[in-house]
């Protein structure tokens, strides 16, 4: 049968702990412990911040950087820089601590804790035995038998999470601890509570330019406690109760601390280098500090080009700033800006990967590649051109491909060089004629879970004559034929080439292959369930 006692409750926290009366009722042997906890603290002033902290007004770090952060909060408005833009809803970030304590060991270090070498705080060289406060000559020495209390079952705690705006979080972890030793009487005795772990925690920016949460204040609130076996004398069970009370903040909150170290190495991803095969590669960075609203986090991330050598590249940033959409309730979002979309085309044009010499094995036998097609089409001026040769045609990019994002269409303008040779039996192929081609390619995008694919097809294709050894001519009736023979060669090159991807930086968790995609003015939206 459960012997249920009602006894004072308490608070603490891992450094001051403190009892006080709460309202007490039994009902059906079960003892409950109500108290009105009250309103929300409101966050401390950033001077108050930096006295908590121990940090003197002049020093740099995280805390200095985080009286900065924390005077703003973030607004829809306009995406000033040309970083990627990313919104991390506060679910994201539940999950994160969720599954940090069910994927670790955690709570598992958490157990047997209570009891040390010399059999714990009430074991035989505790407050119970060896001369202790309870001990036989103390004030109940009924109690001397009572040893080796300790934490033998800590349920999965339920978590409840807030933001603090120009602050952090607030972070709430109800569990159930369940205590087993030795009774006075002897058997086995088994204890079971119900705890309250309330911590805030401050966000800001490591050393290492990584977003970084620290816990600030951790608070315990002791709630219902009951006996599930055994027995135990009343006062013992006060003295029991008010010790446990000093005793599991020390225990519980260090579980907060564990919590947020694993998340942070989540949020230290941010901070990475990604590759871009034999491109190069991004890296990514914090460009401003973090800011943080009621429902979000937002994070402005900054991407550096480099080299295989790992040279910094500086490609133009365009100046139109983004019109940053609202995020939904429930959702992240991630914006992706044109500028990374130049990058990658940069890197292909400056690597040499957008240029292409086209001869017959690259074309399938149904698009024509020999002077005599081509005589064909312009009778007049290819006419007397030698019969049955194959033609070469050198594609060559001198300029990075300008992209152009806009309302749920995005495109890619190829600014092409085409020299058109015919082979000879013996010797160097045969110039015929230049064309400044303007080649319009439509891009597919599909997000993965850490890439935004791209697969081009042409749209269109503008040509003018450059220069002829042969006497000129309307181009324009070799659009219809060289738009098959890129399509048949070129394209498929290109694709092969993108097969790298946008860049998108790691976001604690989140995986992008399931998010919805919105093309706008300037840059690409990806927002996912959380």
């Amino acid at each position: 049968m459960m012997v249920v006692l009602a006894t004072v409750g308490c608070r603490g926290d891992s450094k001051r702990s403190h009892s006080y009366w709460g309202h007490i009722r039994v009902t059906s042997g079960i003892r409950w412990v109500e108290e009105l906890i009250g309103g929300w603290e409101p966050p401390p002033t950033p001077v108050e911040r930096l006295a908590q902290a121990g940090v003197q007004p002049t020093m740099l770090g995280v805390w200095s950087l985080l009286l900065l952060w924390g005077l703003v909060t973030p607004c829809q408005g306009l995406l000033e820089t040309v970083g990627t833009l990313a919104r991390i809803d506060k679910d994201e970030l539940g999950k994160a601590i969720q599954n940090s304590l069910i994927a670790g060991p955690i709570l598992q270090n958490v157990l047997g804790t209570v009891t040390s070498v010399n059999q714990g705080l009430l074991g035989s060289g505790g407050l119970l035995g060896g001369g202790g406060l309870l001990s036989y000559g103390g004030i109940f020495g009924v109690v001397e038998e009572l040893s080796g209390l300790k934490i033998e079952e800590l349920t999965l705690p339920k978590l409840s999470l807030k933001l603090l705006p120009g602050f952090g979080v607030q972070l709430v972890l109800h569990t159930k601890v369940g205590l087993h030793g030795s009774g006075p009487l002897g058997g086995l005795l088994q204890l079971a509570a119900e705890v309250n772990v309330s911590s805030r925690v401050a966000l800001g920016v490591s050393p290492r330019g990584t977003p970084m949460l620290v816990l600030k204040r951790c608070n315990m609130l002791l709630g219902h406690i009951s006996l599930a076996s055994g027995l135990l004398p009343t006062p013992v069970f006060g003295v029991v109760e008010q010790t446990l009370c000093k005793v599991l903040p020390d225990l519980l909150c260090p579980v907060v601390d564990s919590v947020l170290s694993v998340v942070n190495e989540l949020l230290g991803t941010v901070l990475s280098l990604v590759p871009l095969g034999a491109l190069g590669s991004v890296e990514f960075t914090l460009a401003t500090l973090p800011l943080i609203s009621n429902q979000y986090i937002e994070l402005d991330i900054n991407s550096v080009v480099k080299s295989v050598a790992g040279n910094v590249v500086d490609f133009p940033k365009p100046r139109v700033p983004v019109k940053v959409p609202p995020k939904a309730d429930h959702t992240s979002q991630v914006t992706v800006p044109l500028y990374l979309f130049n990058t990658v085309f940069g890197l292909l044009q400056t690597n040499g990967a957008l240029d292409l010499d086209i001869t017959k094995e690259l074309v399938p036998s149904n698009v024509p590649l020999t002077t005599t097609d081509l005589a064909a089409l312009v009778p007049g001026a290819l006419g007397k051109l030698p019969p049955d040769r194959n033609l070469i045609l050198l594609l060559r990019v001198k300029e990075a491909p300008l992209v152009t994002l806009q309302s749920k269409k995005a495109t890619v303008s190829i600014l092409a060089a085409i020299h058109m040779l015919s082979s000879v039996l013996q010797g160097s192929p045969e110039a015929l004629f230049q064309l400044n081609g303007v080649l319009t390619l439509n891009a597919q995008l599909a997000p993965s879970a850490t890439r935004l694919h791209v697969a081009l097809s042409l749209e269109r294709l503008s040509i003018k004559l450059a220069s002829s050894f042969v006497q000129p001519f309307d181009v324009t009736r070799l659009e219809e034929w060289l738009s098959d023979v890129l399509r048949a060669a070129y394209v498929p090159k290109l694709n092969v080439d993108l097969e790298v991807g946008i860049p998108l930086p790691k976001i604690l968790n989140v995986n992008f292959a399931n998010s919805v995609l919105e093309i706008i003015e300037n840059a690409v939206v990806l927002t996912v369930a959380s």
